[in-house]
């Protein structure tokens, strides 16, 4: 559990530092944040577009059609004269130009007239050539003062001093507008007595922050630095209402909150209030480009059509532009359509009849920072609780209600909040990086889990169980095994003097050691009981001469703990502890035993059980009364006779009602080979011959070349010898033995 808890902190931790690192992205909102939150406000549009409704807006396209009829772009100004009259006649509440008149028309007949004058004096009077000969722009400027006209302005990027001309006021409630609304740095107009001559102008450039060419939203206002100046469709909505001026509330207006600057939050225009973004722009909610909002041009200038549209024009905004492809005003829009520029004003006009409009609030930012923060701690607490199948389904469902909140709020108040960044983003890179991370780290847990078990288990096994786990079911089978168990000598002193965790660090440090010996000897730890160890040979897989291996491994456990013992590896020494050494005894017995998974249907363990395993079990316990520290049973010394074995007679064992016959292990058949053990072996079974015969004259005899020959460690193997030896009775052999 520990180390689940450590997991899990540790992934609730790095997903936490990734869900921050998003959570800054989205708070600094670089273009391509702000880029994908526009896409998302266009899918609302396209899906949900704005209502039609019957409104007194009306565009009169100069179309592929007008210009079938009245030639090619540009017209002459006289032309436009005439379709200017024409609407003013038919009754048009306010005739907006959405086309720039910048320089003299250059097909004005007038422009020939001295060049007549000069070379045919002979057809005509001065007098009766200009008569003829008319000024197209003068003819214009009269068509546009006798109606209700708002000519157009566009914003330049290059410094100059041209300005647009002010026809209409500006008053502000609260801070002064201009200080906050960037500043053009000159403008292209149209010929000073066309603008003489209207009623209104407006600036017809559209957003410079809609860089993608879709266009979302349209100015209301622009500023020089020092001067308002109002949009094409602001001035066409004054000049139908005839109000004198416009009115600009900012965010320290009364009634709205103080928030230090001076933000743009809405505009009235003769009766009409209306909100904006802060740099006094309108958020245009589009709706399909329907063609009963255009009146061709030919139409207009054709006096038979003029009664069959007079009421689409009557009473109506009338905006005049130009659909005409080859005139390049075609502007894509949230919709995926392509439209007349001239469409995008008349849309924004549209939606401000309607009262029905979109916004961006000023906590829409902070909302949806903190949206992010919180879906991203839901998933990573998600993640590490439930895990990543129901951290999915349940951020799903958080996803979706996000979703459906902003579509909501979409649908009943017009609010442009985005849910794909805290969704889509939060729950794609969060929660990759959580269940990214978790997977990682639960497969180096079964890295560590398969280290372990090969702690406990020999590698053969381990390869065994991974390449066929269903090899773990409940069940054993008899085989021929040697079985090992070790124990500590004095476990209990040293226990006493260790704190608990200085104990588990020994037992660590000695029984790491010493199962990779039994491991290298190829056997099966079957498990850790305290400071013991018990382990087999010959299952699962078969191991030849499997008592040789385990005696090999024995002798090798022994030396190991020798080398521990002299470098001071456990620090008893070095602390200055009672106890500076550690013994260790070990038994081994050969026989047939019952070996497989042993437990229940959820939890099972490989091990093995019978008779001989008891007997290896008791052999060790008998060690430290033999005084050796390693015995082996006679099945055992008979299956690995070639090493260097000295029998310690037959030992009762606890639980047996025949005594066993033991020996103990001494060294590999390299050393049983040798001249020193040879002799040994020889005195050795004298000694043996002697106890058994009683004669205590020829025991003592041996018993005394045995210790001579024997090496230290043992010591204490032929001091249970003497204890033997001093029982005998004095004067020779038993009657009994005789």
């Amino acid at each position: 559990m520990r180390i689940i808890r450590r997991k899990r902190l540790f992934v609730a931790l790095t997903a936490g530092l990734v869900l921050v690192g998003v959570t800054l992205l989205r708070a600094a909102d670089p273009g391509f944040v702000s880029a994908v939150r526009l896409i998302g406000f266009d899918g609302y549009q396209r899906l949900w577009p704005r209502p039609h409704q019957e409104l007194p807006v009306r565009i009169v396209d100069i179309d592929e059609r007008a210009l079938a009829v009245h030639g090619q772009w540009p017209w002459r100004r006289d032309r436009l004269a005439e379709l200017t009259a024409a609407l003013t006649e038919m009754g048009a509440a306010v005739i907006a130009f959405d086309i720039l008149f910048a320089e003299a028309d250059r097909l004005s007949p007038h422009r020939y007239l001295p060049e007549l004058i000069g070379e045919r004096p002979d057809l005509a009077t001065p007098e009766t050539l200009r008569a003829a000969l008319p000024d197209t722009d003068a003819r214009f400027a009269e068509a546009i003062a006798q109606g209700p006209v708002v000519l157009g302005f566009a914003v330049m990027p290059r410094t100059g001093e041209t300005r647009p001309p002010l026809k209409a006021g500006f008053a502000y409630s609260g801070a002064d507008p201009t200080e906050s609304l960037p500043a053009f740095a000159s403008a292209l107009t149209n010929l000073e007595q066309l603008e003489a001559a209207a009623t209104g102008v407006g600036g017809i450039s559209l957003s410079r922050l809609d860089t993608t060419g879709i266009v979302r939203r349209v100015p209301m206002l622009f500023s020089d630095g020092d001067r308002l100046y109002p949009s094409l469709a602001l001035e066409a909505l004054r000049v139908a209402q005839g109000a004198r001026g416009h009115i600009v509330r900012t965010a320290a207006a009364s009634g709205e909150l103080d928030v230090g600057t001076t933000a743009v939050t809405d505009i009235k225009v003769g009766a009409i209030p209306f909100p904006t973004t802060q740099d006094g722009e309108l958020w245009v909610h589009f709706n399909a480009d329907r063609p009963e909002r255009y009146v061709s041009a030919a139409d207009i200038l054709d006096p038979a059509r003029r009664d069959a549209v007079r009421a689409l024009i009557e009473g109506q905004i009338v905006f005049v532009g130009t659909s005409s492809v080859g005139l390049l005003d075609i502007r894509a829009t949230p919709l995926g359509e392509l439209v007349p520029g001239v469409s995008v004003h008349a849309q924004a006009t549209e939606q401000i009849l309607s009262g029905a409009f979109l916004s961006r609030p000023d906590w829409a930012d902070g909302a949806e920072v903190i949206a992010t923060f919180l879906l991203g701690l839901a998933v990573i607490a998600l993640v590490v609780t439930l895990g990543a199948l129901w951290a999915a389904a349940i951020g799903g469902v958080l996803a979706a209600g996000l979703y459906g909140g902003a579509i909501h709020l979409f649908q009943t108040q017009g609010l442009l909040l985005d849910p794909v960044y805290p969704t889509a983003v939060t729950l794609f890179v969060v929660y990759a990086a959580a269940t990214a991370l978790l997977y990682v780290l639960t497969e180096r847990e079964k890295r560590f889990v398969r280290a372990a078990f090969g702690q406990y288990l020999a590698p053969e096994m381990v390869k065994r169980l991974e390449s066929a786990p269903d090899t773990l079911r409940l069940g054993g089978e008899m085989r021929d095994m040697t079985i090992l168990f070790m124990d500590v000598r004095g476990f209990t002193p040293i226990s006493e003097q260790l704190a608990p965790t200085d104990l588990v660090a020994f037992l660590n440090d000695l029984l790491s050691p010493l199962s990779e010996e039994i491991q290298a000897e190829g056997g099966t730890i079957d498990k850790y009981i305290g400071d013991s160890i018990m382990a087999f040979w010959n299952a699962p897989m078969t191991v030849e001469d499997h008592a040789r291996h385990a005696c090999r491994a024995a002798l090798a456990m022994t030396r190991k703990v020798d080398a521990l013992n002299a470098r001071d590896a456990f620090g008893f020494q070095a602390r200055g502890l009672a106890a500076q050494t550690v013994r260790i005894g070990i038994g081994l017995n050969t026989g047939e035993a019952c070996v497989g998974n042993m437990g229940s249907d959820r939890r099972f363990n490989y091990s093995v059980i019978g008779d001989a395993v008891n007997v290896a079990a008791r052999i060790e316990s008998s060690c430290k009364a033999i005084g050796a520290d390693c015995l082996v049973s006679e099945a055992t010394a008979k299956a690995a006779a070639d090493f260097a074995l000295l029998e310690a007679d037959a030992i009762p064992l606890k639980g047996k009602s025949v005594a066993v016959r033991l020996f103990a292990l001494v060294g590999d058949p390299d050393h049983a080979a040798s001249d020193g053990f040879r002799r040994l072996a020889a005195m050795h079974a004298r000694l043996i011959e002697a106890l058994s015969a009683g004669d205590a004259a020829a025991a003592n005899a041996a018993l005394k070349a045995c210790r001579a020959e024997a090496p230290a460690h043992l010591g204490a193997f032929y001091d249970r010898f003497a204890a033997r030896v001093a029982a005998l009775p004095e004067g020779g052999p038993s009657p009994a033995k005789a």
